[in-house]
């Protein structure tokens, strides 16, 4: 089940279906968005909304890019350990 929500970014309203469970998190990311939206709207005032909103786009990709990294190099952590211990049992068992 979905619920139709409105969203304010950029001075625009949206309205979306979401899930109602999720409503929160979309709105606390909008709150993200719009905080992003108006720092640099002020750090750069001469420029449009294009502008700002391709900054803060910028911003939440570059987290997101680092969050993939970081669950690649988690993932291939434990895949080494795994290995590592396999390893580990094979030569225990071929030293008897």
């Amino acid at each position: 089940m979905v619920q139709r929500i409105k969203i304010g970014i950029a001075d625009r309203i949206y309205a979306i279906n979401v899930d109602p469970a999720k409503e929160e998190n979309f709105r606390r990311a909008v709150k993200k968005i719009s905080d992003a939206f108006n720092f640099y709207k002020g750090k750069y005032p001469n420029r449009d909304d294009q502008d700002a909103l391709s900054m803060a786009i910028l911003q939440f990709a570059t987290i997101l890019v680092d969050i993939e990294q970081k669950d690649e190099v988690g993932g291939l952590t434990n895949e080494l350990k795994l290995l590592d211990k396999q390893l580990e049992e094979y030569i225990q068992s071929t030293d008897r």
